[in-house]
């Protein structure tokens, strides 16, 4: 389907798990981006000196993973448990460096899944290391920004106004001219809405509703992080 492959373009915008098999043939980088909460929680890990091993499945296999290479296993949702870590980013502040993480998440993780089998440099992005990551993302020719969505509760991709308009200020950071309409289109969002109104977004509102304002916030904050969070293998550190 090279219709949607946007292979005209150097910097190129796809939603959701697709953009990997449909649009990612012939870049040289990925960025990933789960606003609330994925990236969110890589990018305060990451400032806090862990490592964050990416895992797509919610249920017990991620214990059984986490066992099998010294790490901690996050709850899938924001029922962390007394002290425990979760997709709640307020949770990863309390990580110490050197500390490994396994982060269930059926979006963000299971995106930086496929992403690994590219074979391609591939990172993750969020208001939070925004700058961070465009600047690392010019190191490359062809860069494929994926804003990740969230899901209906029958399972089907929810477009997510926070993951494109994170996903329109990193391309619009990166600086390039050669950008596919889809990028453009999201750099234009970028432009014309302050991340701050996104406190309205449903995305947002559903993390109110259930008590995680905090989460929120933090998800909000741009250019507060400290770096940027690239793959390397199987977990996320920062950018060397």
């Amino acid at each position: 389907m090279q219709w949607c492959n946007q292979a005209q373009s150097d910097i190129r915008l796809e939603w959701g798990p697709a953009a990997v098999g449909y649009v990612a043939q012939d870049v040289d980088c990925i960025v990933i981006v789960d606003v609330m909460s994925f990236s969110t929680c890589v990018s305060l890990a990451v400032d806090q000196g862990a490592q964050v091993y990416p895992y797509p499945w919610k249920d017990a296999s991620a214990l059984t993973y986490a066992d099998s290479i010294g790490a901690r296993a996050a709850s899938p949702d924001r029922l962390s448990g007394s002290g425990g870590f979760s997709l709640s980013p307020a949770s990863m502040r309390k990580l110490a460096a050197g500390e490994k993480l396994v982060l269930p998440s059926p979006n963000g993780s299971a995106i930086s899944f496929l992403a690994r089998e590219s074979g391609v440099t591939v990172f993750s992005g969020c208001f939070r290391n925004l700058s961070l990551t465009a600047r690392a993302c010019r190191d490359f020719r062809r860069v494929l920004v994926i804003p990740c969505g969230e899901r209906w509760p029958d399972g089907t991709l929810r477009p997510a106004i926070e993951d494109y308009l994170a996903a329109g200020g990193i391309i619009d950071a990166i600086g390039r001219e050669r950008c596919s309409p889809e990028a453009q289109g999201a750099v234009a969002a970028w432009q014309q809405i302050n991340p701050l109104s996104l406190r309205e977004c449903s995305s947002a509102r559903e993390l109110q509703q259930r008590g995680f304002g905090e989460d929120v916030d933090l998800c909000l904050e741009v250019d507060s992080g400290q770096q940027a969070c690239q793959l390397q293998g199987d977990f996320y550190t920062a950018r060397q």
